[in-house]
């Protein structure tokens, strides 16, 4: 473990090295490609020694190691100009355009990897110390392959701080949480409709190995875990996320959950479970409110997840997902949307989480909700989520900890209500006109004063959105 967090520090000193990297978002990415075209490599490799059938979707001059030239697993290979411009004029544009017309899954899977993102090093020199860093690990090694996979955690943790990179990457102790509520079970269907950088997605293989006693069982699945996403760099991290998981093809599309009619999905689309932290905040653009009933059409983004979520679980399904304090009130097309899933499903539990949860990507209060879609809501459970004592505010330093769930997890199967835990029947939620944002009612309201340096960080963030919603509208409207 130490010697692979060592080659990863020794990668980032490279990268921070070379002028065309600017940022963490872009380094990783740089890093992702690459880790991706190796691990996939690897595994193509051990494919072709298990079946003598099994021919490779990646032309072998463009293997990580092959008969002519090596280019990359070859520490004495090719290097400064010649290196970059085969990376650049043959690497990436034969890649973006392998041949997927046989139908081959892994062929797909590599081209849209390489089609959606790019290579950021101007360096030859450092491309080709960074390629012999990486040939430092062999993935085909299981304890490579697991130490790695629990290392490309912090490098996923990394997109946090990386601008609004930030929104494809859930914490773990909430993931890992989400996915023991809702308990997936073999032969499920499991899907999460924006999987971001795979947590959930990974989060419910590990949970569905445990109950797996036989080859066909453990087979199963990579087919029945699925993920959709539409923005390259989560797509690609998410894809290498699951082969580190010991899944050979995944079951991720690269597409907007929303670019279709909802009349389109029908019984045989849907699914068991679903996991996931829908976008929040964001103004749906293309026109896909128009795939959804006149009365449900809304820009905001949370609001037709919620909707394509309902739609797509089964009769009995059940969801755990995250969703923030301004999709739980207000009015309009917000208010049908919480009443129509009052009324199709039985919203059992809403957590309450601190607002520093997402820090620093979002600072807005987010909840967990869980539901169960076929009979009605009776009664709602809220359950306040404390901060840690003598805690202001989870930071990047002091994330939120799986262990803080364990009072929740206790209180889960015996519900009594207390100081944190309290029930409201439905009758109240709809004279309420459906509104959900219900606060504490054993909580004194708390006066908190804010120094200077936190009210310019709200200040800046609050800017921030204005215009960032600002330029969505512009292209809206153009």
């Amino acid at each position: 473990m130490s010697n692979i967090s060592g080659i990863l520090k020794s990668i980032q000193n490279i990268m921070r090295q070379d002028n065309g990297l600017n940022g963490d978002a872009q380094r990783i990415e740089q890093l992702g490609w690459m880790l991706f075209l190796k691990i996939f490599s690897d595994k193509d490799k051990e494919l072709e020694l298990l079946d003598d059938n099994y021919i490779s979707p990646i032309p072998d001059v463009f293997h990580w190691v092959n008969q002519k030239g090596n280019w990359a697993g070859d520490n004495e290979g090719m290097t400064g100009d010649e290196l970059l411009e085969f990376v650049d004029r043959q690497l990436f544009p034969a890649l973006r355009n392998i041949d997927v017309s046989t139908g081959n899954r892994r062929a797909l899977i590599v081209r849209e990897v390489f089609e959606g993102n790019n290579n950021y090093m101007k360096s030859g020199i450092n491309i080709r110390k960074v390629l012999n860093k990486l040939n430092e690990m062999d993935f085909n090694v299981a304890k490579d392959r697991h130490a790695f996979g629990e290392l490309y955690e912090t490098i996923l943790k990394g997109l946090q701080s990386a601008g609004n990179s930030g929104e494809f990457y859930t914490p773990r102790a909430i993931t890992s949480f989400i996915t023991e509520m809702i308990n997936p079970q073999l032969g499920e269907k499991i899907l999460d409709p924006s999987c971001g950088t795979g947590g959930y997605l990974t989060c419910t293989i590990d949970h569905l190995k445990k109950q797996a006693n036989s080859v066909e069982e453990r087979q199963s699945i990579a087919k029945n875990v699925i993920g959709w996403e539409y923005k390259p760099l989560p797509y690609l991290l998410a894809t290498t996320n699951l082969i580190l998981h010991d899944i050979e093809v995944p079951n991720i599309t690269y597409r907007d959950s929303l670019d279709q009619p909802l009349s389109v999905y029908t019984e045989k689309n849907r699914v068991n479970a679903i996991l996931a932290n829908p976008p929040f905040g964001g103004i749906v653009a293309n026109g896909n409110e128009t795939n959804f009933p006149q009365n449900y059409r809304t820009k905001e983004s949370a609001d037709l997840f919620l909707i394509l979520m309902i739609h797509l679980l089964k009769q009995g399904g059940r969801a755990g997902i995250v969703l923030p304090d301004g999709s739980l009130t207000g009015d309009g097309v917000k208010q049908r949307v919480r009443q129509k899933l009052l009324e199709d499903c039985n919203l059992h539990t809403i957590i309450r989480l601190p607002n520093s949860v997402f820090q620093p990507y979002a600072t807005v209060a987010t909840n967990l909700l869980f539901f169960t879609k076929g009979t009605p809501t009776k009664e709602v459970w809220y359950y306040e989520h404390k901060l840690p004592e003598g805690a202001k505010a989870y930071n990047k330093t002091k994330p939120i900890q799986v262990k803080e769930f364990d009072p929740i997890k206790t209180w889960w199967n015996d519900r009594k209500e207390s100081d944190f835990a309290w029930k409201v029947p439905i009758q109240t939620i709809i004279d309420r006109n459906y509104d959900l944002d219900i606060k504490n009612p054993t909580k004194q309201e708390e006066a908190h004063e804010y120094n200077s340096v936190e009210l310019m960080e709200m200040l800046h963030t609050s800017f921030e959105k204005s215009n960032s919603l600002l330029e969505q509208l512009k292209e809206v409207v153009k």
